[in-house]
């Protein structure tokens, strides 16, 4: 709960500066987490069936899965807004470095998520919460210190991903509404957008159902298949070469998980 009422006031403060800087070591939860984990050892009476024994729960759990899946490896709407600060010229294009930090970005997500995913469910099976935090809740220190980890790490993503939604709601206010561009504007809109998330966020306190939720929904469109449809329109590939046949099977994946994702949460 504590870390709940530090995160919204942490970034009225920090989204008002027009400075974004990223917390790459505020994934050392998930470490802390896995290694909790094993050092608890396996529940005597743990169990690896499925949560729900009805075949329609069972298929509702796994569009669940599959959002999170899609909520955690997203990213691609805030590559461009990153791409643009990088310096580009015809000897050395930004997509270089670009390609490479997107490259180990996901090595690392993959390095950080699947042994937490792995061990605790070896550990707990299928008790285990959809916060792997909760089901450890001892030692109470390390729970803390992983807490904080997550408080840090949010601070710095929110911004990230924020960032292009600042900038569309004050270019809005400036040229579509004249309001003139100032500090005071852009204080306004981004605590604003930062107290109805929370709202949202303690309204709707469901962790699992919501990553399932904006994974499908709200973040494959702009991850999985909007990006291959404007490469295909831009690029023009053969019919079914290669490049044409795995940007289709992205697009058909992507729609896929649009529709069946939400419909569990």
């Amino acid at each position: 709960m504590a870390s709940g009422h530090l995160i919204p006031k942490r970034k009225v403060v920090v989204l008002s500066l027009s400075q974004c800087h990223r917390h790459g070591w505020g994934s050392s939860y998930s470490v802390i987490a896995w290694v909790a984990a094993l050092d608890r050892g396996t529940h005597e009476d743990v169990d690896y069936s499925f949560r729900s024994k009805t075949p329609v729960g069972q298929m509702f759990g796994m569009f669940t899965a599959l959002g999170d899946v899609a909520f955690a490896y997203a990213g691609h709407n805030v590559v461009l807004e990153i791409q643009a600060t990088i310096p580009s010229t015809p000897e050395k294009p930004s997509k270089g470095p670009m390609w490479l930090g997107c490259f180990v970005a996901y090595i690392i997500v993959a390095i950080c998520y699947f042994p937490v995913a792995i061990i605790g469910y070896y550990i707990f099976g299928n008790k285990v919460d959809d916060n792997i935090l909760i089901t450890l809740d001892h030692p109470r220190w390390l729970i803390a210190m992983a807490n904080m980890f997550v408080i840090i790490h949010v601070i710095g993503g929110y911004q990230i991903y924020s960032m292009p939604v600042y900038d569309m709601i004050e270019t809005f206010l400036v040229k579509s509404m004249k309001f003139q561009p100032s500090s005071i504007l852009r204080f306004t809109v981004r605590t604003s957008f930062v107290a109805i998330t929370t709202f949202i966020a303690i309204t709707f306190p469901f962790f699992g159902g919501l990553l399932g939720f904006f994974g499908g929904f709200a973040l494959a469109p702009t991850t999985y298949y909007c990006p291959c449809i404007i490469w295909l329109i831009v690029k023009k590939p053969e019919r079914w070469s290669i490049t044409w046949c795995i940007n289709w099977i992205c697009i058909v994946i992507g729609v896929l998980l649009m529709i069946l994702a939400p419909l569990e949460a």
